[in-house]
């Protein structure tokens, strides 16, 4: 059903008005809108009739920004006057259309040469959301995606629950290497402890396929940071190889010490009467 602006229509008062403003976006886009203009002429669509200025203007004044009105949870955007189920539901929608539009405009042969070039397929997928997500991305041995979606949401910390899902997504498709991201909804593009701890898990895990990770990227709104690039990752590796190293002396040492404590034991059994 379609929803009432709040206010008593005054006749004729905006008469011609949305269609100016139709033919106005038509010839020049939205970029000469101010934001509550763009949201008013965007609630036309779930207000058919009426003044849908005033009803724009109270949902910036209530959430802050444009972009806030359209990341607002949908019980809240009813509590603004005027706003109802089907414009509330048209506002949310938003940012997961843009998502999928953007999604869908950079998934289609894509080589991956540099964090930069990766971040342009997986920024879109953590658009709008307010709590981690981790981002796999799988490469081919030319470069090229063969996979790149969300693995899981919630905390970087979780490491351990979701390591054995990337271990099989990168058998399935059989990578070469691996690119991971995760965002911080906080803004600060900075690796915590536990990103690091969660870095060095991944890499072993990937390890076991030779699968290399190229890179982790961790993500905000308008940053980010490359842990290959700021030198994190191939410390991570360097230590890695050491360790690595170490495991296997020590289980040469013990498989030599094994064969000698054999040797001992058969040379100390007396002949067979």
């Amino acid at each position: 059903m379609a929803e009432k602006s709040g206010k008593p229509q005054q006749k004729n008062l905006h008469a011609g008005h949305r269609e100016r403003m139709k033919a106005q976006f038509l010839k020049n886009g939205m970029s000469f809108m101010e934001d509550h203009v763009a949201l008013e002429m965007l609630l036309y669509y779930s207000i058919p009739r009426g003044d849908t200025n005033p009803i724009a203007h109270r949902l910036i004044d209530a959430f802050g920004s444009f972009s806030a009105v359209l990341n607002a949870p949908y019980e809240e955007l009813l509590t603004i006057e005027g706003v109802g189920p089907s414009s509330a539901m048209l506002l949310h929608m938003i940012p997961e259309l843009c998502r999928r539009y953007q999604e869908d405009l950079e998934k289609e042969g894509d080589r991956i040469f540099d964090a930069e070039s990766a971040l342009r397929l997986i920024r879109p997928k953590f658009l709008g959301r307010k709590t981690e997500a981790v981002v796999l991305l799988l490469l081919n041995s030319k470069g090229q995606v063969v996979y790149c979606d969300v693995v899981t949401e919630g905390s970087m910390n979780a490491v351990p629950i979701y390591a054995s899902k990337l271990v099989r997504l990168a058998a399935r498709y059989d990578a070469s290497s691996a690119i991971l991201a995760h965002n911080h909804p906080s803004g600060y593009a900075f690796p915590t402890k536990g990103d690091i701890v969660a870095t060095r898990h991944v890499v072993w895990a990937l390890d076991s396929l030779n699968v290399r990770l190229s890179d982790h990227l961790i993500v905000t709104d308008n940053d980010y940071l490359s842990m290959s690039s700021s030198g994190l990752l191939e410390s991570l590796y360097s230590n890695h190889e050491e360790e690595k190293e170490q495991r296997l002396t020590a289980a040469s040492d013990l498989e030599t010490q094994l064969w000698n404590e054999e040797d001992e034991k058969t040379q100390e059994e007396p002949e067979a009467q």
